[in-house]
Order: C-alpha cells, then structure tokens, then sequence
C-alpha cells in the first residue's frame, strides 16, 4: 500500500473517481491500471485542531493498513474525514472505512483476503 503523495493525484481522484460517503468519511475511488493501492487522507481543519487531526489520520491510516489485505489492488482512494470524526474511537473509524470500501465493491471476500494474506506472506507457497 502506498500513499498518494501530489495534489495533482488527489485531483485527479476528485475529478475522475466516483465517491460515496457515511456519517464519518467521504471515499472516492478511482481505478488506477496498476497492481498495488494507493491511499490519500485529508483531514481539513473543520474537524478540529492538529492533535485531532492528526488522531483521526492515524486511526484512518491503521484502519487500512490492519485490512489493506481485503482491498482489490488496481485502486487510488481519498479518504476524506468529515467533521463529525473528531473524537470517535477506532472501531467507529475502521467500520466507517470498511462500509465504504464495500460500498466501493474494493474489498475482497474473507476467503480471497485469507487466501492472499497467506501469498503475500509466504511466497511460493500454492493455497
């Protein structure tokens, strides 16, 4: 999983993606014709002051790399964090984050993420 780093990449999502959005965040997507996820976060500063901020990136960028294995590869997503974020636990934010990425239809069933779990961590290996 990597980051998406230029504003030019973050536009592009914006423009050429498609977006949903539940009580917490905003995701858009886009396919990317690669074989690897790349993730953008914006946390504005409606959501609160930099210690929140920085809180709610922390819990959105664990929430994604804890089920990066679930995600179909090929995408760049924006995670957008909405206002309403500031001050919810982790389940609430990594619930928020799945539900999108289901909506989205990017999240493998549990069985194909087992199953490339177990490559990416044992190459060679034949499951």
């Amino acid at each position: 999983m990597f980051g998406l780093k230029k504003n030019s990449d973050f536009v592009a999502v914006y423009h050429s993606g498609k977006s949903y959005a539940n009580k917490y965040l905003i995701m858009y997507a886009m396919k990317n014709g690669t074989d690897s996820v790349r993730i953008g976060i914006s946390v504005s500063k409606k959501v609160g002051n930099s210690v929140v901020r920085h809180r709610v990136k922390r819990l959105i960028k664990e929430s994604c790399r804890l089920h990066e294995v679930q995600f179909k590869q090929g995408y760049d997503l924006v995670i957008i964090a909405r206002k309403s974020a500031a001050g919810r636990s982790y389940d609430e934010i990594e619930s928020a984050v799945l539900h999108l990425t289901g909506l989205h239809h990017i999240r493998l069933p549990h069985e194909e993420a087992e199953t490339e779990s177990v490559k990416e961590h044992f190459p060679g290996t034949d499951v």
